[in-house]
């Protein structure tokens, strides 16, 4: 999801305003739910046992009549997400936006400027988004094209569900189990190897607004796992959790840590931020301790969570042990 940074955490705090997901459950009535129509020439498989299933998704109760075999996922997050829980070859579209794995059957489609047109032009048994833009689920609703809306995540917990409606709403159920309980696992054992007795301050900036993300965010509560203090906590109007700050609260602040979520969009570094009113004498840019990280996986709440809570470790050790 590479639009301007700007523009990307305007639609951060779209999204965070929109209902969280659930979990599946036993098929709802139908009054309840949106059923789902397999597209013509979709052949059942053996691992369709467990359907109709219906999901608490951010758009309510969503039907699942039989194991989807065109989906079109319009979130890069969801579309990592259905890749790594094996539902990759049930996918036949995603939008542009989406760029990981590099085999993802990329599209026109946009999530930002959605086109139903071209979204039931693919055939699909299912869509899932991350932002109800311009009505989606309504407008698809009408044509009989079931959505999962799964918004954006502002919890570790809320991703770890989210991978797990995608399980049950694609028949993937076991799989997105086991991703889950790997990536727990995983940062439990990367937050317990970080030193947490260093009181390191840190600044993560999402865009040169700049705007910044507080420890309410998903991306806030990863820090957290490493007893890191957010600068952007005191932010005047942080409401939100998405604060646009000035260069000069940056440089009052002083972080011990900085880490760039702008790097692939607006060429962010070490040498740009030095370049800034003020800020070639902060302790990050003097002590080599800004890092920069993969714009996508910095904004993402799906599986590669793991590789952005890697490196935010590797750099606290770094800087608790002077390295």
């Amino acid at each position: 999801m590479r639009p301007v940074r700007s523009a990307l955490a305007g639609a951060l705090l779209a999204a965070l305003s929109l209902a969280g997901c659930g979990q599946s459950s036993p098929a709802a009535s139908p009054a309840a739910t949106t059923a789902a129509t397999p597209s013509a020439g979709t052949v059942s498989t053996p691992s369709a046992a467990g359907f109709p299933v219906t999901v608490e998704a951010g758009n309510g109760s969503v039907a699942v009549a039989r194991r989807p075999e065109r989906i079109v996922s319009l979130s890069p997050t969801a579309t990592e997400s259905l890749f790594a829980i094996g539902a990759g070859p049930q996918v036949v579209a995603v939008d542009d936006q989406s760029n990981h794995p590099a085999d993802a059957p990329k599209s026109e489609l946009s999530g930002f400027k959605p086109n139903v047109e071209a979204i039931v032009a693919k055939k699909p048994d299912l869509v899932v988004i991350a932002n109800d833009t311009e009505s989606l689920v309504a407008s698809l609703g009408k044509v009989g094209v079931p959505v999962l809306l799964e918004p954006a995540a502002t919890k570790l917990d809320e991703a770890y569900d989210q991978i797990t409606d995608l399980g049950a709403a694609t028949g993937n159920v076991d799989r997105a189990a086991e991703l889950v309980a790997g990536m727990r696992g995983q940062l439990d054992e990367i937050a317990a190897a970080a030193p947490k007795d260093a009181k390191l301050t840190y600044y993560h900036e999402l865009d040169v607004t700049p705007y910044a993300a507080t420890s309410t965010t998903f991306i806030g509560q990863v820090y957290g796992l490493f007893g890191l203090t957010n600068i952007a906590d005191k932010a005047p109007d942080a409401a939100g959790g998405y604060p646009k700050l000035s260069a000069e609260f940056v440089a009052q602040a002083d972080p011990d840590l900085i880490f760039l979520g702008d790097t692939k969009c607006c060429g962010q570094s070490k040498d740009t931020l030095a370049k800034r009113p003020g800020w070639s004498k902060l302790s990050a840019i003097e002590n080599d301790r800004v890092v920069p990280l993969d714009d996508d996986i910095a904004s993402r709440w799906g599986p590669r969570v793991v590789d952005l809570a890697r490196e935010v470790g590797d750099a606290v050790q770094k800087a608790a042990t002077g390295g």
